[in-house]
């Protein structure tokens, strides 16, 4: 089978289609390689995927329909679509609101359109978030939770691409599933996200920034899991599309205090943080907690790496593409 994977030099898209290739697709690997972070980690990623003789990369902006019909041009025939591309970083929509909305709902068009011209008319599967679940109070988040309120720009964004789906669902009968991910970690996660920040500033001796003076709780998920969770719901919509729910949960079921989190990293680092407590951000949320008993369900979704296991994995990986 063929699959087309959007943002594959990204974190999760990296992982996913290492998976899918290992499981026997041939993957046409997308992504722009945009400069949000250092382009060296995706080219990193780049070089451990493309060694594979299952997949093609071609670099295109999926929000431009012309370059992403020319990268998609052999996956033609692909049997599903996996797009994970998409402008990241909650607190950086606050000063680029304008590239959200380009990558995250032009792209989501895009994408749609594009498969409603193939010859398969692939299904797709695509990477939302749970900042989508913006201030709600009741906890676990699950999917049937009203979703109306996004505290941020990219949480906007990402409801407005689980619309879009929705609208193409109704409309055009495109067969889709969102996947909202819950703080996602592990080996090449990205620089911008709490593990990378917290374990780069304890090797160079400086501080920390804790929100919120502390008092938040994230539910961590390691990518393994998460990528167990994307291929599930691949090998569901392929199998059983009319089966296969529009959103599902994909995190830990575990969430975590802020500050046993920083102890997990220190304990892997070997040495102290220096904190230094700040107010909570007005694009941050206090806590995420996911409900995944529909993604258990449908998708066999069980995740399995604990906090303390998942980050020791992060901080070895850190510390050898670092030279720490």
């Amino acid at each position: 089978m063929k699959a087309i994977v959007t943002g594959a030099a990204g974190f999760i898209g990296f992982h996913v289609a290492k998976r899918l290739a290992s499981e026997g697709f041939d993957v046409i690997a997308v992504d722009n390689l945009n400069d949000y972070y250092p382009v060296a980690l995706k080219e990193a990623r780049l070089s451990a995927l493309t060694g594979d003789a299952n997949v093609q990369f071609h670099r295109a902006n999926i929000a431009d329909p012309e370059q992403l019909s020319d990268a998609i041009e052999h996956g033609a025939d692909a049997d599903v679509i996996v797009h994970l591309a998409a402008q990241a970083g909650v607190r950086y929509s606050v000063e680029n609101p304008a590239a959200y909305v380009d990558a995250n709902v032009h792209g989501q068009v895009a994408i749609f359109e594009r498969a409603l011209k193939m010859r398969k008319r692939p299904p797709v599967v695509y990477a939302s978030s749970s900042s989508v679940y913006g201030a709600n109070k009741k906890v676990p988040f699950s999917e049937s939770d009203p979703v109306d309120h996004p505290v941020s720009v990219y949480a906007a964004t990402k409801r407005s691409a689980e619309l879009l789906a929705h609208s193409y669902r109704h409309v055009h009968n495109l067969a889709s599933t969102g996947l909202r991910f819950f703080t996602v970690y592990g080996p090449y996660g990205r620089p911008d996200m709490a593990p990378w920040l917290f374990t780069d500033a304890i090797f160079q001796g400086e501080p920390i920034k804790v929100y919120n003076h502390g008092d938040m709780q994230r539910d961590f998920t390691f990518i393994d899991d998460i990528v167990d969770g994307v291929f599930g719901a691949v090998n569901r919509i392929l199998t059983n599309p009319g089966g296969t729910a529009p959103i599902y949960n994909l995190g830990n079921n575990k969430p975590v205090a802020l500050m046993r989190f920083i102890e997990i990293i220190e304990e892997a680092c070997g040495r102290s943080a220096i904190k230094r407590f700040e107010p909570m951000p007005p694009a941050d949320v206090k806590c995420t907690y996911a409900d995944i008993d529909l993604a258990a369900r449908d998708l066999g979704f069980s995740p399995s790496t604990a906090l303390e296991e998942g980050i020791p994995l992060f901080v070895e990986w850190f510390r050898g593409y670092n030279g720490r």
